[in-house]
């Protein structure tokens, strides 16, 4: 995770029209994060959440918040998801600036947190687990991306190589658990396939 850089990759068919879907919705949806309207992007590992969180925050000029940086390590999934919804969105909904920790993957260490300020007008926050129940209560939208198994397990080696191919099944297996806990699928209010 965090390892390598998919920004190179050719933009999947159909990414256009998939902010397109985002942005409308949120546009529908009333803030629930205090003052801010929070889009969150979940689904498994290679799903694509990253290059749509991307896309979206672009098109809304709205910071992007990587699940990535709160997860602490291979086994780190749960804590990660805990720590979006203490950390960051139930500051932000008291009208708090939020410090969001960041995990660094190379040193395998807390480095410094990042400061996103109160009162964001948007935010787009994509992970797996994202949408998890104690979070997804903070979501103006919660939107399912999804692809095919091999498709999303070939993204995420290309993205991150020999750094992620022997935490596959671990990672995976904690997917699998944290979605029989939550099946976060069936409360998105829309899915994308990437």
């Amino acid at each position: 995770m965090a390892v390598g850089d998919d920004e190179r990759a050719a933009p999947p068919a159909g990414l256009e029209a998939a902010v397109e879907r985002v942005v409308a919705a949120l546009a529908a949806a009333p803030p629930r994060c205090g003052t801010t309207k929070v889009v969150v992007l979940d689904g498994r590992s290679g799903a694509g959440k990253s290059t749509l969180a991307r896309a979206v925050g672009t098109r809304l000029g709205a910071p992007v918040l990587q699940l990535e940086g709160l997860y602490d390590g291979w086994d780190g999934l749960a804590r990660g998801v805990a720590r979006l919804a203490s950390d960051v969105l139930a500051p932000l909904a008291r009208g708090e600036d939020a410090h969001v920790p960041q995990w660094d993957w190379h040193a395998e260490a807390w480095g410094a947190p990042r400061r996103l300020p109160a009162r964001l007008p948007l935010l787009v926050v994509e992970g797996v687990g994202a949408g998890a129940v104690d979070a997804a209560r903070f979501a103006s939208v919660l939107v399912w991306v999804q692809a095919p198994d091999d498709v999303r397990h070939e993204r995420a080696i290309a993205r991150d190589g020999d750094a992620y191919t022997p935490f596959w099944d671990a990672w995976a297996d904690q997917e699998r658990q944290l979605l029989a806990r939550d099946d976060i699928r069936s409360r998105a209010d829309m899915v994308i396939e990437m």
